[in-house]
């Protein structure tokens, strides 16, 4: 069993236990995270091993851990802590992965799905953070790779310097991939082929880590770098790597 507990001791602590076991798997400080006065969105994702707490409106984690032996999640509760009183508003996601869509075939090994709202096709590939998949999607003329966010319900993609997120978008979906590290522009042979700006340079997804966080993005070659986005934001990376087909 997994404990999360947000605003603990005091309102000090956020944290991550496994198995009733005292110590915790993860430790967040902070000052005044929940409010008597207001109600306080939070959001709780999980793929395979990897467990993350975040914010209502903010796509990355406070409190996140990855379980090397993790098991199946297939039921959560609630409750407030210890001499405490509390409400609770549960928010069960519209759409959960494997939706099933119709889709239109890409050209080459790979599947380009047609979703919108958070919608995630069956067999959508991971993005690298947690809940998050590879997609694409268009954006002042261009066709650009980005990171789906089944719970925010966009897709977000770097353009001219910040992160758009984009309602109607296309899942990656049913291919074999793998990642090779690159740098300065380089494209490894089988990167898949994923947008094209409106001069006809062809984008490529790539990924960088930031902050100890693998956060997805595109390739452009004649910029020589990495495009990503993060809180809000567009950071370029000289070393990254490639999504290659296998």
């Amino acid at each position: 069993m997994y404990e999360i507990f947000i605003g603990a001791w005091t309102n000090s602590k956020n944290l991550i236990r496994k198995n009733r076991v005292v110590e915790p798997v993860a430790i967040q400080h902070t000052t005044n995270i929940l409010s008597e006065n207001e109600a306080r969105g939070f959001w709780i994702r999980w793929n395979g091993g990897r467990i993350a707490v975040g914010k209502m409106g903010e796509m990355d984690p406070f409190l996140s851990w990855d379980d090397s032996e993790h098991f199946r999640i297939t039921h959560f509760g609630v409750h407030t802590g210890w001499g405490a009183t509390g409400k609770w508003v549960i928010e069960v996601p519209k759409c959960d992965p494997g939706w099933d869509l119709g889709y239109t075939e890409s050209k080459g090994p790979a599947k380009w799905i047609a979703a919108l709202d958070g919608e995630i096709p069956h067999n959508a590939i991971p993005a690298g953070m947690v809940q998050l998949y590879v997609g694409r999607s268009v954006y002042e003329g261009d066709v650009l790779p980005g990171k789906v966010a089944p719970y925010q319900g966009v897709c977000y993609v770097p353009w001219n310097g910040a992160e758009h997120g984009i309602p109607k978008y296309e899942v990656l979906c049913e291919c074999d991939v793998t990642w090779m590290p690159a740098a300065n522009g380089e494209i490894p042979s089988g990167a898949l082929p994923s947008g094209e700006t409106q001069d006809g340079e062809i984008l490529y997804v790539g990924r960088a880590e930031h902050k100890g966080v693998t956060v997805l993005g595109k390739v452009q070659r004649s910029k020589k770098l990495c495009y990503i986005t993060y809180s809000g934001e567009e950071i370029a990376y000289s070393q990254y790597e490639v999504l290659v087909t296998k």
